[in-house]
């Protein structure tokens, strides 16, 4: 198995030992000094340790089965619910149905992430209190660390604001009661993320970018330039900020000149434990098979994704070759099986096409399941083993790079970079995905249609609907899917978690609920 960052995890390994609270803006436990005290490079490391850990628990987000993927593409067009019946994960079948209550909400992922806010100003606390950074090494040094925490931060925010928009914020440390926040408006909470990320994608004082545009080695699995320029690209292309295209046009060309990634070459190997960190992996979130329990959601280094996406109750033997049965969630639409023309290697790379008798039907059911995650055999030998699968969550991938660079310059005019062009970039991901040449114009309507095909599973589709403003395909009435829906404008946001409205209530730091959902 590839597994790298050692000394990363051993950090995480030793930070975990740690509990870590609920409360979404109590200070965590992982501190390692008081606030403003002075910090060693073991004490930021450790800090910077359990920012990263917060990537392992979204599966499981504070025992919710709130995946980051699954809840994204929950609202798009390309997954059902699934599950045992309508009542199994019911929150998860409101928020399919964009009737998502203040009372039944994904409120594992408010936990988590308001908590890797908290972690990553501990670490931020920590590289500004910091003692024995001597030499212009070791501050360039202290300057990468810094950059990490910052570019975390600004991830964990981002997932918040697109989820509930108008959220608390804090970038002090809070170690007083009562351990809150001002709510920021999501033009707010914008400014904030890009703020972290011009950090997280600047310069040291001799012109050395903070961090390196790849990792290699022992630090994969940590941020890089690469990924801060791409969460960039697409907090950018989420508010519409048309002021910062040209820039971000520009440092997507920055990664494709690098020379630093390339697509791999089998589309559908992508996604086995031997290729993780591959030469198109941009930023994973590194899962390991174990630490997991039923009885807590804060520890441990594996997912739970593959489990929950897989067909019930799957027959072993030749049909299945080396996948394994779960528990029948997120069944993937027939409509989206059939976007993919012949000969693409994509659909059977992304999607798992059973026959009726290898499985136990259940809501919802397709006949056809999510397969970049899927339960694989020999991917969580131990433990909780529906916890703990070792699937590494790929974030970021050089192909969305290819195809947000066409974007940028078909669909919101912006001017090629360095001779770079659409059409070569929708090009090479089209050639990798049919193993020869099949080149389409680079329209508007063919780019969106290859970014549909390119990441089905990976969280991206119904953000992209809502950014183009193309949602009048979220309206629907499909009886026989139990799926009847209608779009409205507010439903971008969802309504903030009722325990939160009700812990502030009566304080100045009152939460106001979301537009359409008192």
């Amino acid at each position: 198995m590839r597994k790298y960052i050692k000394l990363l995890i051993i950090i995480v390994m030793i930070a975990g030992l740690h509990s870590c609270s609920d409360d979404f803006i109590t200070n965590s436990s992982t501190n390692k000094q008081a606030a403003g005290e002075p910090a060693t490079e073991g004490a930021i490391l450790s800090n910077l340790a359990s920012v990263y850990q917060i990537l392992l628990f979204d599966s499981y987000a504070n025992n919710n089965y709130n995946s980051i993927v699954l809840t994204s593409d929950l609202r798009s067009d390309d997954i059902f619910k699934g599950g045992g019946d309508a009542g199994d994960q019911r929150q998860l079948y409101l928020l399919s149905l964009f009737t998502t209550t203040p009372q039944e909400n994904i409120s594992g992922l408010w936990s988590i992430y308001f908590s890797g806010i908290a972690r990553a100003n501990n670490a931020i606390d920590a590289c500004e209190n910091a003692v024995g950074f001597d030499t212009a090494e070791d501050q360039k040094r202290l300057e990468q660390y810094k950059a990490e925490a910052h570019f975390l931060r600004a991830f964990y925010t981002h997932w918040l604001w697109k989820f509930w928009g108008n959220i608390p914020y804090f970038e002090t440390l809070l170690t007083e009661p009562p351990y809150m926040a001002r709510q920021y408006s999501s033009d707010e909470i914008y400014a904030e993320i890009m703020e972290d990320l011009d950090f997280a994608t600047g310069k040291n004082e001799d012109g050395t970018d903070r961090l390196p545009m790849s990792v290699t080695t022992n630090n994969l699995g940590r941020a890089n330039k690469a990924a801060a320029i791409m969460l960039k690209a697409r907090v950018v292309l989420y508010q519409k900020d048309s002021s910062k295209y040209a820039a971000v046009t520009s440092d997507l060309a920055e990664i494709i000149n690098s020379g630093k990634y390339e697509l791999f070459p089998d589309f559908a190997d992508i996604w086995i434990d031997e290729n993780e960190f591959n030469k198109e992996s941009i930023f994973e979130a590194n899962h390991l098979p174990e630490g997991k329990t039923w009885a807590s959601g804060w520890q441990g280094y594996g997912t739970n994704l593959p489990a929950f996406i897989s067909p019930n109750d799957l027959k072993g033997g030749s049909e299945t070759g080396d996948f394994k049965g779960g528990w029948g969630f997120a069944p993937v639409r027939a409509t989206t099986w059939e976007i993919y023309e012949v000969g693409d290697t994509r659909r059977e790379g992304s999607i798992n096409q059973w026959s009726p008798d290898s499985y136990v039907k259940r809501f919802q059911d397709t006949g056809f399941f999510l397969g970049k995650y899927a339960a694989r055999v020999g991917y969580n030998p131990q433990g909780d083993t529906d916890l703990n699968y070792a699937n590494n969550l790929r974030i970021f991938r050089y192909s969305e790079t290819l195809l947000t660079y066409a974007e940028m310059i078909i669909l919101h005019g912006q001017s090629p970079v360095n001779g770079i062009t659409a059409q070569q970039c929708m090009d090479e991901v089209r050639e990798r995905a049919f193993g020869e040449e099949a080149s389409i114009p680079a329209t508007s309507e063919n780019i969106k249609l290859e970014r549909r095909r390119e990441f089905v599973g990976e969280g991206m589709r119904f953000w992209d609907i809502v950014r183009w403003g193309d949602t009048d395909i979220l309206t629907e009435n499909l009886v026989e899917y139990n799926s009847t829906r209608t779009w409205s404008d507010n439903k971008k946001l969802l309504p903030i978690p009722q325990s939160e409205i009700d812990r502030t209530a009566g304080t100045e730091f009152a939460l106001e609920q979301n537009p359409g959902y008192n």
